[in-house]
């Protein structure tokens, strides 16, 4: 398996969400026992992508203890006292191999920023992109797939949501204009789930206010460079108490289309 890195948006403070963003980063609210994140990454692994880099900011010293901690809160191990290091684990998770690159980007960066600021952690020639607050079955081998046979810079997975946030106006296959944020017309959105190639960070910048989803999303439409991947399935962002409880039901109901993974 080519090893691509999937970089994973984890750094916004949820403002929707404070109820449970107060007191933890949105990523780490629970579905089931487990963080949206935890969930979103296993969506990744089952596909065989499995090398991560996470940007980090709003309390994102509560995602580095929870991997730096992760073997053994999910194992029965056996510890020595006074000798910390001499612990074995006797039900390791089933989450091995996995490569975790956690890189704090700043509190009050914007999406781009945060994508330009683990630049230097990027060292194939494509990489993957997603937030940290969105559910889905999509396809990643068909993505991927897609996007190798048109050449250009960026995919982004266009969804059906059940509310709207960035619209796209497409042309066949191709993203003519990118709105984020834009009234509903009842078209395709951005539902993350992107793949680029390098060159992608030639159109964002460090500044904290360079917002991805605007100036360099709609840049990279305008000049014919962003691609569309459709899918028709299961999507479902976290961004609201409602939309907390919504996946919370789906997964304790055992109906969780994104779990495409097996214990």
């Amino acid at each position: 398996m080519e090893k691509i890195p999937v970089v994973i948006l984890c750094g916004g403070r949820g403002t929707r969400l404070r109820e449970e963003t107060d007191f933890r980063p949105k990523p780490m609210i629970e579905i089931g026992s487990k963080p949206l994140l935890w969930h979103i990454m296993k969506i990744y692994a089952h596909y065989g992508y499995s090398d991560f880099v996470l940007c980090l900011g709003y309390k994102g010293e509560m995602i580095k203890d929870y991997f730096l901690n992760y073997e053994v809160l999910q194992s029965d191990f056996t510890i020595e006292l006074g000798n910390r290091h001499n612990i074995r684990l006797h039900t390791p998770p089933h989450e091995h191999g996995w490569k975790i690159t956690l890189a704090h980007t700043g509190l009050n960066a914007m999406t781009g920023a945060r994508v330009k600021l683990i630049e230097r952690y990027i060292t194939s020639d494509l990489f993957m992109l997603t937030y940290g607050d969105g559910l889905a079955n999509v396809d990643l081998t068909k993505l991927l797939e897609f996007h190798r046979s048109h050449g250009k810079i960026g995919t982004v997975t266009g969804v059906y949501p059940p509310s709207r946030f960035g619209e796209l106006d497409i042309n066949g296959n191709q993203v003519i204009k990118f709105s984020e944020k834009a009234p509903i017309f009842g078209g395709r959105i951005n539902g993350g789930y992107f793949v680029f190639d390098r060159r992608i960070f030639s159109y964002i910048t460090t500044d904290d206010n360079c917002i991805f989803e605007r100036e360099p999303l709609t840049q990279l439409a305008a000049d014919g460079e962003l691609m569309i991947f459709t899918h028709d399935g299961f999507w479902q962002c976290m961004d609201t108490l409602r939309d907390m409880e919504l996946l919370c039901q789906h997964w304790e109901s055992g109906k969780a289309e994104w779990k495409l993974w097996k214990e």
